[in-house]
């Protein structure tokens, strides 16, 4: 019983760990976006992705958040 409380407490926390990290990529792709060298098309997706990360993020879904926040670092070259 021990163990099962103990591995939950991991996951909780590794959890609330990932969840901090999304608002800093995108802080990371908002500072990479005036200096982008990308197409109209590019720069349309990677706002796209960016605004889908912080949705995702808003709604507690944190690993599609950071997943969805990587393509559009992907895209910047970050």
């Amino acid at each position: 019983m021990k163990r099962f409380m103990l591995a939950i407490a991991f996951s909780l926390a590794a959890a609330t760990a990932f969840a901090g990290n999304c608002p800093v990529q995108m802080k990371a792709i908002d500072a990479a976006l005036p200096k982008a060298k990308l197409s109209g098309a590019q720069m349309t997706e990677v706002k796209k992705l960016r605004a889908d990360g912080e949705k995702l993020h808003k709604e507690g879904k944190h690993a599609e958040s950071m997943a969805t926040l990587g393509k559009a670092k992907k895209l910047l070259g970050i």
